[in-house]
């Protein structure tokens, strides 16, 4: 009798560790397992060195949102970006890519614009800023100086 108690115990601590295990690696992967509610809106870029998926989406340096999808088409990286429901970005928003700190990852910060027009679920931002290649600010410095 003692010895099924005990067994039965090990067998709910585990099958809890299991869970538990479970969990975290669903919550610290980032992985949606039913859907998301967020919607998706699309910016094209010249330029979108050292950008990921996964990166942070940020306004006034709150994160929003995050990087779903990077593409190329027509030379361009095309963008998607999931953005939480409780965020409306108006027509005329910035997005451009950032760096966190000096050497740090890249994230996309959006500037509010001013217009009464919102972007809908699968629109797009039109305005866009790409990434600053620091080589290139670096050897612009060093070779054009006269």
């Amino acid at each position: 009798m003692k010895k099924i108690n005990i067994e039965t115990a090990v067998g709910i601590f585990i099958i809890l560790g299991l869970l538990s295990l479970g969990y975290l690696s669903v919550k610290l992967g980032d992985v949606s397992l039913f859907g998301t509610k967020q919607y998706t809106v699309k910016a094209r870029f010249a330029n979108v060195s050292g950008l990921k998926k996964g990166a942070a989406v940020e306004i006034a340096g709150v994160r929003v949102g995050k990087v779903a999808d990077i593409r190329l088409e027509d030379y361009e990286a095309d963008v998607e970006l999931l953005i939480d429901p409780d965020v409306k970005l108006q027509e005329d928003a910035i997005a451009s890519i950032r760096t966190q700190g000096i050497i740090g990852d890249k994230y996309i910060k959006i500037k509010t614009g001013g217009a009464d027009e919102y972007i809908g679920d699968n629109g797009e931002i039109l305005e866009t800023e790409s990434a600053i290649e620091l080589e290139e600010l670096i050897s612009k410095y060093i070779f054009e100086k006269e």
